[in-house]
């Protein structure tokens, strides 16, 4: 049996377990570690993906979320590399300064599979699952567009709530595709555009904006947690039916607050991360198994309005 550079890593790094008394990871089946970066629906929901399609495939699965630090990302990937897993299935913090530690778990023979956006050099990568940052905000960019033309004659003050400081690529993007499609046919001015990503930081920065800038009338968030921040600004400020909120990534609360009838929440554009994460992880198994896996793959965006109550019930009941 040829011994490769992998199968060597086991040898010692089983040998040097038992000599610490550590446990060793189980050789009989594959082992993909699963790693995102942060704890909201999204990325519960994409881990959940994770294992789903892991353990289908008959592999065990090792979780960590390393809540948006960097040098917390690298030391859980070094930590899984000295293990000898099979495969890291991640959404990486960013798609430059993840590279460095996931480029050491390719050259120690681990597979890769980036979601949620994945890595600018697609080399360390044996496949990427994301859904286009730019297309979440034009989605959402659409239904403002369609919103302003209906309810405020063609247009519209815009504040803004990003993640910029955490993730600027994606946060840019989606902003960016926000504001390309919500001025077409209208016009927009964007009067105020600041970063909130986790909701109680969001109701704060989307109230002192509306208090700054009493002409706002629509507000868009990037993420979730900016999405539920800013709905419940506007509610809390008593200007439902004045302020008309869009938003990305698809929650319970968010479909909830899509069905209620204070008027608040007009649109968000969700993702299919249950979906994402389970292509991710049977992936990484088919590369284990020799088998050949499309580099890159885009999951289409999910709409999601107050217009199509069907549709967010529909979305509702996959997450039960």
């Amino acid at each position: 049996m040829q011994l490769t550079k992998r199968s060597l890593l086991k040898t010692t790094l089983a040998v040097l377990a038992l000599s610490l008394g550590q446990p060793v990871l189980a050789q009989d089946k594959p082992v993909i570690a699963s790693v995102v970066f942060q704890g909201d629906q999204f990325m519960k929901s994409l881990q959940q993906g994770i294992k789903e399609g892991a353990e289908a495939g008959g592999a065990e699965v090792l979780e960590i979320n390393i809540d948006g630090d960097q040098a917390k990302e690298a030391e859980a990937i070094d930590t899984y590399i000295s293990r000898g897993v099979s495969a890291i299935v991640i959404a990486p913090l960013s798609a430059t300064n993840s590279a460095g530690a996931l480029k050491r778990a390719k050259e120690a023979g681990i597979v890769v599979v980036a979601l949620n956006g994945g890595l600018e050099d697609g080399s360390i990568v044996a496949a990427t699952f994301s859904t286009a940052n730019s297309d979440l905000g034009k989605t959402s960019g659409i239904e403002a567009a369609a919103y302003i033309t209906a309810n405020l004659a063609g247009s519209a003050k815009v504040g803004i709530l990003g993640f910029s400081s955490l993730l600027p690529e994606q946060s840019g993007q989606r902003t960016g595709g926000f504001k390309e499609a919500a001025a077409v046919g209208t016009t927009i001015e964007v009067v105020s555009e600041q970063d909130a990503w986790l909701p109680e930081k969001a109701v704060t920065v989307a109230t002192d904006m509306m208090t700054a800038h009493p002409e706002i009338n629509v507000i868009f968030a990037a993420n979730e947690g900016g999405t539920v921040g800013a709905m419940q600004a506007v509610r809390n400020a008593g200007r439902a039916g004045q302020v008309a909120v869009f938003g990305v990534d698809g929650s319970e609360q968010l479909a909830k607050g899509l069905m209620a009838g204070d008027n608040v929440l007009q649109a968000v554009t969700a993702q299919s991360p249950v979906e994402m994460g389970r292509m991710g992880a049977e992936a990484a198994l088919k590369v284990l198994k020799g088998e050949a896996v499309e580099a890159q793959t885009t999951v289409p965006t999910l709409p999601l309005t107050r217009r199509d109550p069907a549709a967010v019930e529909a979305f509702l009941a996959t997450l039960k």
